[in-house]
């Protein structure tokens, strides 16, 4: 059975800095890509990062361009989010999920077969 549980999520300031991990099992990890979204109080879930299957394509949403990297670790089965230059405004729970596409770096969430439980981002100001 197909597992990813996220972590590394918590409470940072305006600026500051957190990496979140994205830990697979149950699955041959390195033949999915993976991506991270996120979804705010009272909005819509969105797309934040991905990476395909040996991490040659990534894909940022603008949004998160220059201030996160993703990036993976196929012999650990894990993939991370650092994230920089926090604001306020990347309060949001955080979810990873696998792509079945190896090559891809989708943003769309219904190209994704399994997701995490979330972990919760909190910037405060």
């Amino acid at each position: 059975q197909a597992q990813l549980v996220e972590s590394g999520g918590g409470l940072a300031q305006d600026g500051g800095s957190l990496r979140l991990s994205c830990a697979a099992s149950g699955l041959t990890f390195s033949r999915y890509a993976v991506g991270w979204f996120r979804q705010a109080p009272g909005k819509e879930r969105e797309f934040v990062a991905a990476i395909s299957w040996n991490g040659g394509y990534t894909a940022y949403a603008d949004s998160v361009k220059g201030r996160f990297t993703i990036s993976r670790d196929n012999s650990e089965n894990t993939v991370y989010l650092q994230m920089n230059s926090l604001k306020p405004e990347d309060t949001a729970v955080y979810y990873c999920a696998a792509n079945p596409s190896p090559f891809a770096s989708d943003s769309s969430a219904d190209k994704y077969a399994y997701w995490g439980q979330g972990t919760q981002v909190t910037v405060s100001s």
